[in-house]
């Protein structure tokens, strides 16, 4: 797994970059996000992993809608 990339933008608003998680790599990644406190998940790539043990961890996810 990648190391995340953790930014700070504005006052209040952190974005921890990662690369985007399998089923094989999802306990790891899970991990790491509470390890950086994250709360809300955005995606911005196609699913590739069960969002079912994201959800568990309190952690509420969004996807980003596609434009063509």
């Amino acid at each position: 797994m990648n190391r995340p990339a953790p930014v700070e933008i504005y006052e209040n608003m952190r974005f921890l970059i990662t690369h985007n998680p399998t089923n094989a790599t999802l306990n790891k990644f899970t991990e790491e996000l509470k390890k950086y406190g994250v709360t809300t998940l955005v995606r911005v790539c196609d699913a590739t992993y069960d969002k079912a043990p994201v959800e568990k961890e309190g952690i509420y996810k969004k996807m980003k809608e596609k434009r063509d």
